[in-house]
């Protein structure tokens, strides 16, 4: 066999070291409460494990990080957003919200935390996503913010797991085929093909 030529070999090392972002994936960091995390269902089975099956199925080089809490609310995330939020993240999708009204937070205090962490991802160049569950609504907050949308709403009863409050794999799967346009549409902003 021919050895490559060293000055092929020097072009291709150069073209690599110019250009790693076309070697890595596409980092999204799935960060929210126990619906990111995936309470009562396999790991496997929760949304971020779904969507990156989801994507890599349609050619998308990504890996989907679950940094889901059982429990967290807004103020938890702000307090763990360093830890949350990996260098190099491209693609965040920010979900609380839940807990924060079981324990009585006012929705303007809800709101004004989660404009702060999408601002502190926009400060570090990633793309956002929010996301709103039942009558949780943050359309108005995520279009003021520049960031990407979906609202999930399910029937009571379906696509529940056992507590019947928490989401079971296919519910998941539902709501993966509703983000994923949206998701796609912020891959194309982080790496246009």
């Amino acid at each position: 066999m021919k050895p490559i030529a060293p000055t092929l070999l020097a072009w291709a090392l150069v073209a690599i070291a110019l250009n790693p972002a076309q070697a890595a994936p596409v980092r999204i960091a799935a960060f929210g409460d126990s619906a990111t995390r995936g309470y009562l269902v396999p790991r496997k089975d929760a949304y971020p494990a779904q969507l990156q099956r989801a994507l890599r199925a349609r050619g998308h080089d990504v890996a989907v990080d679950n940094q889901g809490v059982n429990g967290d609310t807004t103020r938890g995330a702000l307090r763990r957003f360093d830890e949350a939020i990996a260098p190099g993240t491209d693609i965040a999708i920010v979900e609380f919200g839940t807990n924060d009204r079981r324990r009585g937070v006012p929705m303007n205090t809800v709101r004004a935390r989660l404009a702060e962490i999408v601002r502190s991802l926009r400060a570090r160049h990633v793309q956002v996503m929010l996301v709103g569950l039942g009558r949780l609504d943050f359309s108005a907050l995520a279009k003021a913010q520049g960031a990407a949308y979906a609202q999930f709403r399910l029937p009571p009863g379906q696509y529940r797991a056992r507590d019947g409050a928490h989401f079971n794999a296919q519910g998941y799967a539902i709501l993966v085929r509703r983000m994923l346009p949206a998701v796609e549409a912020l891959i194309a902003r982080v790496r246009p093909r």
